[in-house]
Parts: C-alpha cells; structure tokens; sequence
C-alpha cells in the first residue's frame, strides 16, 4: 500500500477526517484486532477477581508490566499503541522492563496543596516523561471522591470535594495533554471503594450522582478537553459501568459532548456487544471479549452493528491523530532524574500538612537538635515512603530515605547534628528497645502512618500493625518530639493530645527524606490543607451501623449492593450536617506564621442567579515568617437536602512576613462545577434555587468568621 493509498496519513486533515477514512480502509479482522489490547489472554482473570492483597496485587502487576498496549498494524501505518498507568507519576508502562520514572508524591497529597499551579507541574512531569518513554496514553488522573476514608485506592484520587478535585484534576489533565500524551480520567464511575469491585452494585439518586460523583468527570470533560476515560469494574444501578449506556452515551456524550473514547479498566469489559453498544471503545489489557470469535458472532446475530464497531474505532483514532501519534518514531529518551526530581521536592513540600504545633516546636532549631533519632517501622524509617501498591505503583528511578535526606538538608544547613534511625518491628517485639533508644536522644522524630494498595479497603481508620501503641509509648520521653505521618488517606490519632507536634507529610514518593527534613527545619514553611475530614473514630462516619452504605448488602441477587442513602453528606457535609466535630476539618492546615483576613466583601447582597459573586479579602501575614496561606470560600445553597456548605472557590497567596494581599475570587454561575446550581430531575438539568445563600469565607471548612447573605430571586 503507497502514501497515496493512505491518505489518513495526510497531516493536513483533521483528526476525525483521518480516522474516518482510516477504519474505512480495514477490513473486519483489522478492526476487530484494534479494538483491543495486545496481551495473551492467561489465565490470570480469576487472579484480577479475587485479589485482595498487596501480594497478590504484585502478582497480577508483574504479568502485565510489558503487555499494556495495541498491536502494530504496519500495513496501515497504524503504531504499537502503547499505554502506561498512572495518576502518581508513570506507572506500569509499555516496555521490556517497565520503564523506571519519577516516583511523586500521592495524588491525595497533590490535592492538599490547593494549589492549580503545583497540579500543573505535577502534570507537567508526568506528561514530560511518559513523552520520553514513548507512552501514548497515561491513565490518570482519578477523580473518584473520598466517600470514605478507609477506601483502598483514596491515595490516588484527590479528596472528598467534587470542585477541589476537578480543579486539580483540570490542572494536572492539561499539563500531561500538553505533551501529546493522552489523559485517561478514571474510574467512571462511583467506583468509590475496593470491597468486591468486580462484583458490587452502587445505587445512587440521580441529584447525587450529578452533583458529587460525576462533577468531576464533568469539569475533565469540559475544561480539559480530555481525550479518553477509563469505565470502572463496578455496576451502576444493576448495570455493569462498561455496559451502562446511561452514563456511556446519556451523560458522557449527549449531555457534556464528550467526543473522546472510553477504555475499560483491565478486565472490566464483561461482554461484547452490549459493551460496545453502550459506548465502551476499547476493551485491556486482552481480548477476552472483543475477540474475533465474539465479534463475528455478534455481527452475525445483530445483537452487534459493524457501524457500532466502527465508531469506537474512529473515537481512539481521532485521539491518536489529534496528539500527532502516527507521525511520532518510538525512540524513549532518558529522563532527567535529578531535574525531575527537584520539582517533586518542591510540590510536596507545598502539600504536606502542619496538623499540630504546640508550642512552637516546628520548626526545628537545626544548631541545637543534637542527636535526632528517627523511629517507627519499616514502611516509614528505612525507605523512602513511596506508597501506592498495585497498578499505580511507579519503579522509581532513585529515591531518598529518611536519614539520608535529613542528613544531607542539616550538612546543607551547616548543622552538626547527628541522625541515626531505629526500626521498630512490626508485631511491635523490639519496642522497649526502640525505647531505650530513644530516651537516649536530644530529638526524636517518629514516624507512622498508611501505605495502602489497590485492591483492598482498609478494616479501620486506624494505622495498621499497632502503631498507635507504637506512637503512644514514645511521647513523653523526649521534650522535643514530633510525630511524622506518612499517609494515603486519613487516620485516627488516639495520642493526639499527648503529641506536641504533628506533621501529615503523605506518602511522598521519591524525595521523602528531602522533604521531610525540609519541613521539619524550616527551610520551607508547611502550607498544605486537609483534602479528606480526619473523623475523631469509626463511629462518626457515614456507614457506622448502616451496612447498607458499606460494605452493602445482598439484596436477593447474589452480589452486595452498596446505598449512597447519605446523599451529598459525605466528609465535611457530613460532620456539618450531623453535627459532629472532626479531628481536623476539611481545609485545615497551621503554618510557621500566622494570617488574618479583613476586609471580606461581596459585590452584591442580590442576584439574579446569573450574574457571578465576587468575593474580594485582604490577606495578611501577621508572624514573622514567609508563608502561604489558602483562602476558601464555601456556599449554603437554599434547596432540600443540601448539606450547610459546598466550597466553591479557593486561592493559595504567598506572603513575606508584615505583607498584605488582596485576594479576589468570582463564583460564576455558568462554570462546569454549578457552584450555585442543583440537580433537577424535572428539567434534567442544573437550576439555581430561589432563596438566601451564605457565603462562608475562611481558610477552612469549619471557618465561619466572615459571612455574608447574597438573595437569588
């Protein structure tokens, strides 16, 4: 076949254009070898359903590291289309062996920075080296809400809000797409919890679902132009997600004018035609279902249409086109490590969270910390806390480990001090040791916290393996103690008030040992936010005896089935609605400073309901340290069922000591997140109510110091 034969090789038509006429020119036994990935199909399906453990999670990851792309088609020019997992960085890629990259702090951390700005780097180093490893497609980011804290996979989904997640989400989607690297936003949809995902069942009242759980996916589609979306393993209202035309083609296309395709998760596809008839495109890692046999047969009987087929062709295509793939030779290039790496240091210093700092003991006095000594267990103290098991999980290219990165950032400091760390075990066995040593100590710095894993939900809030026993016994030995938490999503914190100072730095990745110490000394100052309510104990939160809500129940059909019946009350507006006070609200974060804001105005106390709300404050750095502080702004919508508070906006302003900013942010009714608007199912659409809103504008969700009522009618 010439270049004349082939003219969706011609770059001077538009991507669909190409794509039409590409698919035009396969034959069927092309198409059908297109339609999915290129893996053998093993017999490692029966793994996929039943893991639950990290180990069986690396188990299954290890046989599919080298297998995720599409075959080649040389004939049509068609390349190896080659895909790599993400959101925390590139994960599992396509390449013998995967390919290493930067290992990045969890997107649970990302979202504690709120900050588009820091997402945008973020974005900016995945999409640079997912390029340099000759990646198509990254899959990320995951926009799932954090419906509970104990869900297995938080550590990659960026909070409980909708609008904060969106927002970063936006950020991070735009940076990876500005590196010809399509962006997968997963997994849609409600795909909320680990428990039984290849089997349970999410029934959700329509008004929830659009304004919660699909919001972000909606702000993905609308402002990122995102090029694909990966459907989850969950049912939706009784309906398999790759088979559920309702939010496929219902909501994905007729009602936001998505015009990318969709990809399963690996082996989410259960069927073939009626997958592909929903609006599932593109069946991974194999071809279990949309292989030839199946195909044909479905053709055959009309339960499947070749113009069916045909479209989710043309979506990958125009996708693959519009990115400039077909033009682009495989040659991966090294990764800058050390450049790469720098950036991430500095984004996670910019999310990690201060929770507490009695005293002032933070920051650190470098001159005089004589002998630090590090405890904890192994997860947290001997490597650096990389976090993220299963697919997401990124083979770093180097990381630091806690006693390296805070010897190397004190010798920077010019510090004298000595660091030496001791492992605690696990079952907790060697703890009067651990003891011993640390009342043998000037500082002491333990750190604990989640390293959790696809696959499997958390049993409890709680750390694992004893470690708030492990915690507690420490404090009290040492004056200047500090308590480091290397999370993926929230935990309890019995010892709290015993504990003089806290520090929630994540799971950071790559530069953990850097960063920590940056911390802890001062070289920068903490300026993160709690993205996920911390609850005081299982008991305040939303499924505490109501299985219903998790880990669900069998309803007479065979699988659990898992009731939203709180509604919109989850996190924050379920703590607020309820009553019950958190350990640390939704947008809490200290500094090494302090801030206050004055002069709070909104433009108007009356609206139409289309006219934006400016919010104007000033903002002023009171301490005597440079730092940076978030202004959030939080609207009580008058309308049934809505919980006192939904934040609508957020600004991060960095402040010497003694300045003073002024922050201005617009709420505008006609932007994708419907900061003023509910769900009607009577207009199947989003309304503004009639009615009274408060504006709430502080530096956290519990901040009610500056209010103001703005009337709609």
């Amino acid at each position: 076949m010439t270049e004349s034969d082939r003219p969706w090789l011609d770059t001077t038509r538009t991507p669909r254009e190409r794509a039409v006429d590409l698919v035009a020119a396969m034959t069927l036994d092309q198409k059908i070898e297109q339609l999915h990935g290129a893996m053998a199909t093993i017999d490692i399906y029966s793994l996929a359903n039943s893991a639950t453990t990290a180990e069986e999670m690396e188990q299954l990851a290890a046989q599919i590291r080298i297998e995720r792309h599409v075959a080649a088609n040389d004939e049509l020019g068609i390349p190896r289309f080659r895909i790599t997992n993400g959101p925390v960085g590139v994960g599992m890629g396509d390449g013998t062996p995967s390919p290493p990259a930067t290992a990045l702090p969890m997107t649970i951390a990302l979202a504690a920075g709120f900050d588009p700005d820091v997402a945008t780097v973020y974005g900016d180093i995945i999409g640079n080296e997912a390029s340099a490893l000759g990646q198509h497609v990254l899959e990320g980011p995951g926009v799932c809400l954090h419906r509970t804290a104990i869900a297995g996979r938080n550590f990659e989904y960026f909070s409980e809000d909708p609008y904060l997640s969106g927002v970063m989400g936006v950020a991070v989607t735009k940076a990876i797409q500005a590196h010809d690297v399509i962006a997968m936003a997963k997994h849609y949809v409600v795909n909320d919890q680990e428990y039984e995902r290849f089997r349970t069942n999410v029934e959700i009242d329509e008004d929830v679902l659009r304004e919660m759980y699909l919001l972000p996916f909606e702000m993905l589609v609308k402002d990122a132009d995102i090029a694909a979306i990966m459907s989850s393993y969950n049912r939706v209202r009784g309906t398999y997600a790759t088979e559920n035309r309702y939010a496929l083609h219902d909501v994905l296309r007729t009602d936001w004018g998505f015009e990318g395709y969709v990809q399963s998760d690996f082996w989410s596809c259960r069927s073939c035609a009626a997958s592909l008839s929903a609006g599932m495109d593109h069946e991974m890692p194999d071809a279990k279902w949309l292989n030839e046999a199946n195909v044909k047969a479905a053709l055959s009987d009309t339960s499947l249409e070749i113009e069916t087929v045909d479209r989710a062709l043309v979506r990958r295509f125009t996708q693959m086109f519009r990115f400039g793939h077909f033009e682009r030779p495989y040659a991966p290039v090294a990764i800058d490590a050390a450049a790469n790496g720098a950036r991430s240091r500095s984004i996670g210093q910019q999310c990690a969270v201060l929770l507490k700092n009695e005293g002032g003991l933070l920051p650190l006095d470098a001159a005089s910390a004589g002998r630090i000594l590090i405890v904890g267990q192994k997860d947290f103290v001997d490597d650096a806390c990389q976090g993220g098991g299963g697919s997401s999980k990124v083979d770093p290219l180097y990381t630091v480990t806690p006693v390296d990165g805070m010897r190397d950032v004190l010798a920077g400091l010019g510090s004298g001090a000595t660091v030496e760390k001791f492992t605690v075990a696990r079952d907790l066995s060697n703890l009067d040791d651990a003891i011993t040593a640390a009342k043998g100590a000037d500082t002491l710095v333990v750190m604990a916290g989640v390293v959790a894993t696809e696959g499997a939900d958390r049993p409890t809030i709680a750390m694992f393996d004893e470690q708030d026993q492990l915690v507690s016994a420490l404090l009290g030995l040492v004056d200047r103690t500090v308590v480091v938490l290397k999370d993926a999503s929230p935990v309890l914190m019995p010892w709290l008030d015993r504990a003089p100072a806290v520090l929630e730095a994540w799971n950071q990745g790559a530069e953990d040992g850097h960063v920590v110490a940056d911390l802890l000394f001062g070289v920068v100052n903490p300026s993160g936010k709690v993205p996920t309510t911390y609850p005081r104990s299982d008991d305040d939160t939303i499924y505490a005896g109501q299985p219903e809500r998790y880990p669900g129940v069998d309803a007479g059909e065979g699988f659990p089935t898992i009731t939203y019946s709180e509604g919109r009350e989850i996190g924050y507006r379920w703590h607020q609605a309820q009553g019950i006070e958190p350990l640390f609200p939704f947008g809490f974060g200290l500094s090494y400073t302090t801030f206050a804001l004055s002069d709070v105005s909104v433009s108007s106390t009356t609206n139409d309901g289309t006219q934006p709300i400016v919010v104007q404050a000033s903002v002023t750095n009171t301490g005597a340290r440079a730092g940076a502080e978030v202004v959030q702004v939080y609207l009580g919508v008058p309308s049934p069922k809505q919980p006192p508070k939904r934040l609508v906006g957020f600004s991060k302003v960095a402040l010497e000591p003694g300045e003073t900013k002024v922050v201005t942010l617009t709420i505008d009714p006609a932007s994708t997140n419907h900061p003023l608007s509910v769900w009607s199912d009577a207009e199947r659409g989003f309304v503004v109510p009639r009615g009274d809103f408060v504006v709430h504008v502080g530096t956290s969700s519990a901040d009610d110091s500056h209010t103001a009522t703005v009337t709609v009618g």
